[in-house]
């Protein structure tokens, strides 16, 4: 069914569903996949019984056959973090005071939100601006004017993210000129490009200042003095929220350094005290960081030197410390949402092989729906899925199926019965006993997290979905929609 979507006086689009949900709950479901878009929402659909004026869709009878024009309303929803009163406050002190971990999101927000300037600033930009709308005539920023305005904006644009994109420095330059019109550049098409470049100028610099004075996450990029050397930028790549604090106040590396001996011993204890291994592993939190986002060392020399973190409870709770959400709830509850509206999806590609012989094995249960669809996504998205999950039998090694595996979960079965689900890494099993794929997965994404993994190349889209439409971590964008479905060849 063709469709022209309204979103606003300035955004209609045209999507095509086939086949089309049978309830108003999956079309919402699969327009928020198609336009990239998230939070509550009511779709309205012109009624030819009131002179095609707008009405709230109830039933999917309502609509034409072929073609109709909707229009879309959402209202945005609060993310779902966890009680911070539930860790350390030391473990989540910020990189560097009003830093980006001390937001919930690494993405600017959109609209961006103009801070207020200086009050001096302020009455000048008023005055200007009342000019502006009654002749258009521009305000000439004088020099130390404009400098405390970009000073102002890349403080605000820093309290989110210390690398902006250029997509999102545009939005910020857009806000700006928006809010202050006075502002406008005279012979700019859009009025606002002078303020974009001056902005990221005015960032990197900015970038600089908190590198001098010590921001734990800046420090780790300090130019290379080689030209000819190229150095990968270290960042958040994953929207983590606490991606390199600061050691805890009154504690240095040292001091660190012996809590982490104590944890050794402690986890290699037959009774654990996981409420001080719990305690132990939030106050080393800044120390784990930096050994792994600096020294990017191997999975098994992070196994040697953190042997906690590779249990459930500390996988899960280290995710919390890196992204305020909570691992398994999060993943699940995302993965339930999803579940109607990506098997309707996998149907219209049943002509693939090992998508079509895992809908043969659907039933109406939840459990087996997040199954297929976990196990379904790669062939959907036509990626690699014996990279991502392998069945293996009960009297197999696991060890020895895990060579050449570098990040995946296998599945161990007994003939037609689960027995155990274990998580790879590296070529080797670094978790098992799992009770089910789901917490697997949920296992290895969390995991990914804590040791800063980047997904493989050829299950990008999977992880992608997976982070960004389920655990809804991060900005869920049209164009990455929009590369989803390309690859799958829906679009």
């Amino acid at each position: 069914m063709l469709l022209r979507i309204i979103l606003g006086d300035d955004n209609i689009r045209k999507v095509t569903l086939d086949p089309l949900p049978d309830t108003v709950e999956g079309l919402m479901t699969c327009l928020k996949i198609k336009l990239g878009i998230s939070g509550e929402m009511v779709i309205q659909y012109q009624d030819p019984e009131f002179n095609m004026e707008l009405c709230n869709l109830s039933n999917m009878t309502d609509l034409p056959k072929d073609k109709a024009t909707l229009k879309v309303l959402t209202k945005a929803t609060e993310p779902d973090h966890t009680d911070s009163s539930t860790l350390d406050s030391e473990s989540m002190s910020s990189s560097c005071e009003d830093s980006p971990s001390t937001s919930q999101t690494r993405q600017l927000p959109h609209p961006f939100p103009i801070p207020t300037f200086a009050y001096d600033v302020e009455l000048r930009l008023r005055s200007a601006n009342e000019v502006f709308a009654k002749n258009g005539e521009v305000f000439e920023t004088p020099k130390e004017m404009k400098s405390d305005l970009l000073d102002k904006l890349a403080e605000a644009i820093f309290v989110y993210t210390p690398y902006p994109t250029r997509d999102e420095i545009d939005a910020v330059a857009q806000a700006l000129v928006e809010k202050h019109p006075c502002l406008k550049d005279p012979g700019s098409v859009f009025g606002w490009y002078s303020w974009k470049f001056s902005l990221k100028f005015k960032i990197q610099n900015f970038r600089q200042k908190l590198r001098q004075a010590g921001c734990p996450e800046l420090s780790l990029n300090k130019r290379s003095s080689s030209p000819t050397k190229s150095k990968k930028l270290k960042k958040a790549k994953k929207s983590e929220v606490n991606f390199l604090p600061g050691h805890p106040e009154g504690k240095n590396e040292n001091d660190l350094e012996n809590e982490r001996a104590l944890l050794i011993s402690e986890v290699k204890k037959r009774n654990i005290d996981w409420t001080l291994v719990d305690k132990m592993m939030d106050s080393t939190y800044s120390l784990r960081r930096k050994e792994i986002v600096k020294d990017e060392p191997l999975v098994a020399h992070v196994q040697e030197r953190w042997p906690a973190l590779f249990f459930v409870r500390q996988i899960e709770l280290e995710f919390t410390r890196l992204t305020s959400m909570k691992l398994r709830e999060s993943f699940l509850a995302g993965l339930d949402q999803y579940l109607d509206c990506f098997l309707e999806l996998f149907k219209t590609k049943s002509g693939i092989p090992g998508l079509s012989s895992l809908l043969r094995q659907l039933d109406n249960s939840t459990h087996r729906k997040r199954i297929i669809l976990l196990l379904g996504l790669p062939h959907f998205l036509k990626e690699d899925s014996s990279a991502f999950t392998k069945t293996i039998e009960v009297i197999d090694d696991e060890q020895s199926i895990a060579k050449g595996m570098k990040v995946g979960v296998l599945v161990v079965m007994d003939g037609q019965d689960f027995i155990d689900a274990a998580v790879v890494l590296e070529e080797a099993v670094v978790l098992s006993q799992l009770r089910d794929l789901p917490t697997a997965v949920a296992m290895l994404m969390g995991l990914l997290y804590s040791l800063n993994i980047d997904y493989p190349r050829e299950l990008k889209y999977t992880f992608e979905v997976m982070q960004k439409v389920f655990m809804n971590i991060g900005d869920v964008s049209e164009h990455l929609m929009c590369d989803v479905l390309r690859q799958a060849s829906i679009t």
